[in-house]
């Protein structure tokens, strides 16, 4: 099993889950050039990671890879607490995380540039403000948890992914101590460690 990942980019989080299964497997880190080379097309067109190859199998999308982690390593318990109201639950803030949060980001990271300086700036006043009411879900969700639906699931390494990326580009996350503490304890974590050494953002 081999994952395609880029440093701090969402397929962190699959590095993260992988290293909690405690399975073998390779992770190959590719750069935004990589990503744009041919022979990367080839396993996903979109140019984007995570990609997810296990021999000629290629599996592309984030939710789908934690997903195919969580069936595949039942031991490591990541996909909820065995019922399906826990994995319903699990996949609920999975979906939070990938189609509401995640997309959130995109005029901070650079994709309102063409709309002329002040659509810009307005843009990215207003993304700010979206996720800071999105992180107030996520730490209203811990009070009284470690883990996102009380259990370390696949959800818990993108909520920490994204988290990154909201300090690192100011959002507003004062006050918001639960999530505070969920970021420490995932930080203090040997997998996420071991995932994030191999990114070389530690």
């Amino acid at each position: 099993m081999k994952l395609y990942t880029s440093p701090g980019a969402c397929s962190l989080a699959d590095h993260i889950a992988l290293q909690w299964t405690g399975a073998p497997y390779e992770a190959q880190i590719v750069s935004r050039d990589d990503r744009k080379q041919p022979w990367f097309h080839a396993l996903n067109p979109a140019g984007a990671v995570p990609v997810l190859t296990e021999g000629d199998w290629v599996l592309t999308q984030n939710s789908a890879i934690l997903n195919f982690i969580a069936d595949k390593f039942p031991a490591a318990k990541l996909g909820g607490d065995g019922t399906p109201e826990g994995r319903a639950d699990v996949n609920r803030w999975l979906g939070f995380l990938n189609a509401d949060v995640h997309p959130a980001f995109h005029p901070l990271f650079g994709s309102a540039g063409s709309l002329g300086a002040e659509a810009e700036a307005k843009a990215k006043e207003q993304a700010m403000a979206k996720l800071r009411g999105y992180f107030q879900r996520a730490d209203a969700q811990l009070v009284g948890k470690d883990w996102l639906t009380g259990s370390r699931s696949i959800a818990d390494p993108y909520l920490f992914v994204v988290t990154q990326w909201a300090k690192k580009l100011g959002v507003d996350l004062s006050g918001l101590d639960n999530l505070a503490a969920f970021d420490k304890r995932m930080a203090a974590d040997p997998g996420v460690q071991a995932a994030m050494k191999d990114e070389g953002l530690i």
